[in-house]
């Protein structure tokens, strides 16, 4: 039983019909949950649908807790899990970045439900139910690929982070030297020239509050330039671990399809797990048949240099 919970929940495979009935089922749950969520913000609709909405909650809630203790539970029939007792497969499955958005689902509406602790209110943890959003990222693998990004990449990213700070605490001190003393108010200490130097840096512009004396312009025109390299920074470390994640799927996916046309040709389970393969990989149709039909192109030249142009013999025949 506890096996076939872990299949229905876990992401539909090829002729799996519960599982993909599951799959859907929470998909428009998940997206219906995070616009109602979106509307309750509006006033004139919290007015008059704020019942509505607060009975949908309650409802959405509750099926997201079923599903996190379901898999929770049934977390132990994960392949990756095997050698290890059910407490230690629960426990990692729990810090495991999907358990984690699970929890983040349902957490704020249990912690709602107290409503302040002490001075702390909590009506801030409404906002937060927005990250249910990304419950979907275990129905995408490309999504999934950008987390990997993110993961693979996490030192870059930070490293290039810290040269945003420093750049923007040089940049903050710079324009507190320059302007303090013509605008005191906007520039009179480094934390008040910190907001400028930071929306310098990304180059979304600061509204009205601009520097006025020449030394000020000067090196607000070098910050806009610098914030123009620091703002593709991580942009460019983002974009070239996609792309490098990306080239690790397209591999192997290439070396599964090379290992299924050893014996030249594609058998019906070797067609179906090379589809199973793409979907997981995340891969596009189009990308995966071109893979295909060059591997399939590969061994026939091959197949063709390997037989004599005019008697058609093996050349192995020849050799001995």
């Amino acid at each position: 039983m506890r096996r076939s919970v872990f299949r229905a929940l876990e992401t539909a495979q090829e002729g799996e019909r519960l599982s993909r009935y599951v799959d859907i089922c929470l998909i428009v749950l998940i997206s219906a949950s995070v616009i109602a969520v979106i509307l309750e913000s509006m006033p004139s609709i919290d007015a008059r649908y704020g019942e509505a909405l607060n009975l949908f909650e309650v409802v959405t809630v509750g099926i997201f807790s079923v599903e996190y203790l379901l898999r929770l539970w049934c977390s132990v029939e994960f392949d990756g899990n095997a050698g290890k007792s059910p407490v230690q497969a629960r426990l990692a499955y729990m810090t495991s970045f999907h358990a984690l958005v699970d929890l983040l689902a349902i957490l704020p509406f249990y912690l709602l439900m107290f409503g302040t602790f002490g001075s702390i209110d909590m009506r801030f943890l409404r906002a937060v139910r927005l990250l249910r959003v990304l419950k979907l990222t275990r129905y995408s693998a490309a999504l999934n690929m950008l987390i990997l990004t993110f993961r693979e990449n996490g030192k870059a990213l930070a490293a290039a982070f810290l040269i945003l700070v420093t750049t923007m605490l040089l940049a903050a001190s710079g324009m507190y030297y320059f302007e303090r003393e013509s605008q005191p108010v906007d520039f009179g200490s480094i934390p008040a020239a910190m907001w400028w130097a930071f929306a310098t840096l990304t180059t979304v512009g600061y509204g009205d509050v601009t520097p006025i004396t020449a030394g000020g312009k000067v090196f607000g025109a070098l910050i806009t330039v610098v914030g123009i390299g620091m703002v593709a920074l991580p942009t460019s470390i983002l974009a070239t671990g996609y792309s490098q994640q990306l080239k690790h799927s397209t591999a192997a996916y290439k070396d599964k399809a090379d290992k299924a046309l050893d014996d030249g040709v594609l058998s019906d389970d070797e067609v179906r797990d090379l589809e199973l393969l793409r979907v997981d990989l995340g891969l596009a149709k189009h990308t995966a048949s071109q893979i295909l039909d060059a591997e399939m192109i590969r061994r026939s030249l091959e197949g063709e240099a390997s037989v004599c142009p005019h008697c058609r013999r093996p050349m192995d025949d020849w050799a001995s």
